[in-house]
C-alpha cells in the first residue's frame, strides 16, 4: 500500500490531522479534505489540500473523481469528518432541537456512508495486489456509540451508527478486496478539548484508568496506519480508549 493515495476527511486539524501525518510519514500520499480549504502548514508532505462538504453527494462524488485523477487512484479512506452539538431529548427549554439532531446524522452518518460508497467505488477499479487487496476504509466511531453520555444522545447515535455499518460494509466490499475497520476513540487532546479549563481537563484525565490523561492523536494516527498494515484486520470496531468506560455525565 506505501506511496498509494489515501483520503482523509476532516484532516484540518485533531484526529484527521493526526491520520494524514501517520500515512504521510510511512510513504502514502495524502488528500486531506475538510469543509475549509486547509493552510499548507497544516498538510504533511506528500499531500494535497480539498474543500468539500461530506453530507453533499454530488460534490463528494465530485471530489472523488478529482482525488482519483490527481493521484492516479484512490487506495484508502479514513473517515475523519465529524461535528458534536449537545443536548438532552427533553430538557427544561423543551424537546431537542430536531434541526440539530438532523445535522449530527447528516454529517456523522451519511458523510461517513457517502464516502464510503464514493471512494469505494473507485478502489474496486483497482488491479488487486497479490492477495487481491484493493483499498482499505477506516472510519472513525466513538466510545458514545457504548457510553453515550447526558445530553450526547445526537452524537451516541451517530457514532453508534457508524459502528453498526462496519460488518455489514466489510461483508459488502469483501469480494472487491476492500477492507473496512473503525476506530472508536476515547477522549483526546484535540483542538475541541484544548480550550478547557486546566480543572476540567485534569477531571476527564482522572476518569480514564491508564494511562490517566487525555489521549495523544498520534495514538489515533498510529491505530489508523496499522488497520493498513495488518492484512488480516477487517470488519471490526476497535475502541482506542485507556480502558474508559464513560459515566453517565
Amino acid at each position: 500500500m506505501s506511496s498509494k493515495a489515501i483520503i482523509v476527511t476532516g484532516a484540518a486539524s485533531g484526529l484527521g490531522q493526526a491520520a494524514a501525518r501517520a500515512l504521510a510519514d510511512n510513504g502514502y500520499r495524502i488528500a486531506a479534505l475538510d469543509l475549509a480549504a486547509i493552510d499548507a502548514a497544516a498538510l504533511p508532505e506528500n499531500a494535497n489540500s480539498y474543500s468539500v462538504d461530506v453530507s453533499e453527494t454530488q460534490a463528494v462524488d465530485a471530489i472523488c473523481a478529482q482525488v482519483a485523477q490527481d493521484f492516479g487512484g484512490i487506495h484508502g479512506l479514513v473517515n475523519c469528518a465529524g461535528i458534536v452539538k449537545g443536548g438532552k431529548l427533553v430538557s427544561r427549554k423543551g424537546p431537542h432541537d430536531a434541526e440539530a439532531f438532523k445535522q449530527v446524522i447528516a454529517v456523522n452518518v451519511f458523510g461517513t456512508f457517502n464516502l464510503m460508497r464514493a471512494a469505494g467505488a473507485l478502489m474496486a477499479e483497482n488491479e488487486p495486489d497479490t492477495d487481491g487487496a484493493r483499498g482499505v476504509i477506516v472510519n472513525t466511531s466513538s466510545i458514545a456509540a457504548y457510553d453515550g453520555q447526558i445530553g450526547q444522545i445526537a452524537y451516541a447515535a451517530s457514532k453508534g451508527a457508524v459502528a453498526s455499518m462496519t460488518l455489514p460494509a466489510a461483508r459488502d466490499m469483501a469480494s472487491l478486496g476492500i477492507r473496512v475497520v473503525s476506530i472508536a476513540p476515547g477522549i483526546f487532546d484535540t483542538p475541541m478539548l484544548a480550550g478547557l479549563p486546566e480543572d476540567v481537563r485534569s477531571a476527564l484525565e482522572a476518569t480514564v484508568p491508564f494511562p490517566a490523561k487525555l489521549a495523544d492523536p498520534a495514538d489515533f494516527g498510529a491505530m489508523a496506519l496499522h488497520i493498513f498494515q495488518n492484512k488480516t484486520l477487517n470488519g471490526e470496531v476497535i475502541r482506542l480508549d485507556g480502558a474508559l468506560r464513560m459515566a453517565p455525565q
